[in-house]
């Protein structure tokens, strides 16, 4: 697995040194406002990309949130792996969330699948199926299948994965980002109950998402979403995500 070091995140160190070192060129050309405009870039990006540690939950039988962001969606939805209807949670992240995701649960890593796509919002019921996305299937301790799906959205570009299949991760452990803005779904197994409501916040790592049930089966939960504003479509900008999910 290729674990961040530092609390900013590999991947942005490029565009932080990049951005601040354009603002010192254009500063020693005397051309202030390309110079302010670098700046203010770099320092946004060293926001961004930071990458905090996080308190993980070391109670049995949770399952914590993927991303930080706000939770748009809990409802019965087609898993994109077996087809079955199961509980969805989505996360929707905006550019100034923590962007690094996190697994929900310990578990081995049984298939990684990258899908090329538009990028529409995120926080729209198609992104799940029109966007560029990658979906992970987990198998937990107790055998379970899980699946956690990261969807770029509007102004997101990249997606970045940092595990193999085959792998095994812990609860709360990094397996990757999204660039500036997306969303995560999360699809339950079946004895699992959302912990979460409409319109919460959650942070990566740290915030129970759902729990197991006493029973074998969770009830149903009835579909609700919160509105989003539809989004003109922007051309896509490259396929760097394919190459990430691949590697």
């Amino acid at each position: 697995m290729r674990k961040p070091y530092s609390a900013i995140t590999a991947e942005g160190y490029p565009v932080i040194l990049g951005s601040g070192f354009a603002a010192l060129v254009f500063g020693v050309l005397d051309w202030w406002p390309p110079a302010l405009l670098f700046l203010l870039f770099s320092a946004f990006a060293g926001h961004f990309f930071r990458d905090p540690e996080r308190v993980i939950p070391g109670k049995a039988g949770l399952a914590v949130s993927p991303a930080d962001g706000k939770i748009i969606r809990i409802a019965q939805m087609s898993d994109p792996f077996s087809g079955r209807p199961q509980q969805c949670i989505s996360i929707f992240m905006n550019v100034f969330d923590v962007h690094v995701n996190r697994a929900p649960v310990s578990a081995a890593i049984r298939a990684i699948e990258y899908k090329s796509g538009r990028f529409i919002n995120a926080s729209l019921n198609k992104a799940s199926e029109d966007n560029e996305r990658c979906l992970y299937s987990l198998t937990d301790e107790d055998g379970l299948s899980w699946t956690v799906v990261q969807i770029a959205g509007l102004i997101a570009r990249r997606i970045v994965c940092r595990v193999d299949e085959g792998e095994k991760i812990k609860r709360g452990e990094r397996f990757g980002m999204i660039k500036f803005g997306s969303r995560v779904d999360v699809y339950l197994p079946d004895g699992w109950t959302p912990k979460v409501m409409l319109g919460d916040v959650v942070l990566a790592g740290h915030s129970v998402l759902a729990h197991k049930a006493e029973q074998a089966a969770a009830a149903p939960v009835m579909e609700t979403e919160l509105p989003a504003k539809k989004s003109s479509r922007r051309p896509a900008a490259g396929k760097d995500a394919g190459a990430a999910a691949a590697s």
